[in-house]
């Protein structure tokens, strides 16, 4: 039966919810029957095909640990850099600066592409074409001979890897019951991280390795992640969400099929693509609309600023701050290849948080976790400054770094992965990859100013805050307390329709958990 997409009669669009509701709440009780290991068995497809679109990822927490890390690599400073009067080769700070935050701009540019093209073309589409896009824009950091040809190849670099931020977490909420969302949405968290940790060894591999080679094996590798992926991708199937919304029933109940395993079990495609069917009308008669400003209107405005500040309470939490562990270290008296390693160690602490997040997902929401974590780092950012007011010392060195280790532990596995879940699962079915692209787009904005913050606090010649930086960090983590407390709501064990009920009825956020709702209250 066709959907209908524009106001062409209240009577059609009621037939269609009527017929559609008795398949729909079936449905929407089995996703609240569904156990753990019954999804694992059931969805095991889904899993795997997500988990080859969030391993995109990995390119993007790569590419922004590289290029960050270049400018120290003795190579990579004889090449690009400006000759010092003490014989070494030295990168200025305008550029530095310019080459960090070059990625960013192109990665706003890149959110707003895929929040358009995606919805138009699909997922599958949207990020094959990035993929081939990759490709060639390495090319440009490869051969670049001069700042100026790096700086737009990062900028072009920065597109595609920006529309990686947002079509892989939602197609990963689209493609899975709600029991395996949290898993699926913070593994995009992991392989960030995953990144991040490839290429602080690719770099320490290439540390003492003379000639242009030491910089362009590490950028020359990122070549071995699209090529794969293009293929997994181009056999995943399309989001049956995306073709619901699209009026391709038929697709729909194809694609869902194709997410699973049905032998051996009672399941019926037509009950999922029935609720899929009676959210999404639920929401078109509700008003909502599909475009930038309609995630500004009605109950949406409440959602965008929730999913904005999820995001951005990624940085208020001292995200920056905690990269320069490493700097403490150096300054307890460690050489720089060991400090270099304490790095790959930062890395490994994040991706066993994001392990122990997964065992605690299924039992403590997703609010309560990014208070309890949010609670944690206020502590061991006031535990930071502290050990700031003293003169330093290589003890309070070692202290200060060591906190700093603590809390990239306590962030991935807490407000780190937790954040993909709740960006994908708050906003509504119609505005969701759209208002994950106005988050990250707020996060990259915002990341722009932190990328000259933490320098500037930090530096003997600016502000010289030193290790009482924490205070700092820790009145801004404060505020993300605060903020969470009242306005980020429970999205753990609820539906796509359920959340829409719940913001409908302008629920409190402190009581999401606690309230009931049903598929009937749509009609």
């Amino acid at each position: 039966m066709d959907i209908p997409t524009s106001a062409t009669g209240v009577e059609k669009l009621s037939c269609v919810q009527q017929e559609y509701l008795a398949d729909a709440q079936d449905a929407n009780n089995q996703e609240h029957e569904l156990t753990l290991l019954q999804a694992i068995k059931i969805y095991p497809k889904a899993v795997g095909w997500s988990l080859v679109l969030s391993t995109t990822l990995v390119m993007e927490g790569y590419d922004t640990k590289l290029v960050n890390s270049l400018f120290a690599q003795p190579a990579f400073q004889e090449a690009y850099g400006n000759l010092q009067p003490d014989g070494s080769y030295e990168i200025s700070a305008p550029w530095q600066t310019g080459l960090m935050n070059g990625t960013t701009v192109g990665q706003i540019v890149g959110l707003l592409i895929a929040g358009y093209i995606s919805e138009r073309f699909g997922f599958r589409k949207t990020m094959i074409t990035a993929l081939i896009v990759t490709i060639c824009f390495i090319f440009l950091q490869f051969f670049a001979t001069g700042l100026i040809m790096l700086e737009v190849a990062q900028i072009l670099l920065g597109i595609p890897l920006g529309m990686f931020q947002t079509v892989c977490t939602v197609y990963a909420v689209e493609v899975s019951p709600v029991c395996l969302r949290g898993y699926l949405t913070t593994y995009a968290n992991m392989c960030w991280v995953f990144g991040q940790i490839t290429a602080s060894g690719v770099l320490r591999g290439v540390l003492d390795m003379p000639g242009p080679w030491a910089y362009r094996i590490p950028f020359a590798i990122q070549w071995a992640w699209p090529i794969p992926l293009i293929i997994g991708i181009y056999l995943a199937p399309e989001s049956p969400w995306w073709l619901v919304r699209r009026n391709r029933l038929e697709e729909a109940k194809a694609a869902v099929t194709r997410l699973m395993i049905t032998s051996n079990v009672s399941f019926d495609a037509d009950k999922s693509v029935a609720l899929m069917v009676i959210t999404t009308e639920h929401e078109r008669e509700e008003g909502a609309g599909t475009s930038y400003l309609a995630c500004f209107q009605g109950t949406d405005l409440r959602r965008t600023i929730i999913v904005i500040a999820c995001y951005c309470i990624q940085i208020l939490c001292g995200n920056g701050f905690r990269d320069y562990s490493t700097y403490f270290f150096q300054q307890a008296g460690l050489p720089t290849e060991q400090s270099f390693n304490m790095s790959i160690v930062a890395y490994a602490l994040g991706i066993v948080g994001v392990l122990l997040a997964w065992f605690m997902i299924p039992h403590i929401g997703r609010r309560t976790l990014y208070l309890w974590g949010l609670t944690w780092i206020l502590a061991i950012f006031i535990g930071i400054g502290g050990l700031g007011v003293p003169a330093i010392s290589t003890g309070l060195a070692w202290g200060i770094g060591g906190l700093l280790l603590l809390s990239v532990f306590i962030y991935d596995a807490t407000v780190g992965p937790v954040a993909y879940s709740l960006v994908s699962e708050i906003p509504s079915s119609l505005l969701r990859s759209k208002s994950v692209v106005l988050a990250r787009i707020s996060y990259n904005v915002l990341n722009i100013g932190n990328n000259s913050i933490v320098p500037y606090q930090l530096n003997p010649s600016a502000l010289n805050w030193g290790a009482k930086s924490g205070f700092f960090w820790a009145g801004s983590t404060l505020l993300a307390l605060v903020f969470t407390y009242f306005y980020i709501p429970e999205t753990k064990d609820r539906t796509t329709v359920e959340m829409d009920l719940l913001f409908e009825r302008k629920i409190s956020a402190r009581k999401f958990a606690k309230t009931e709702v049903h598929v009937a209250k749509v009609i």
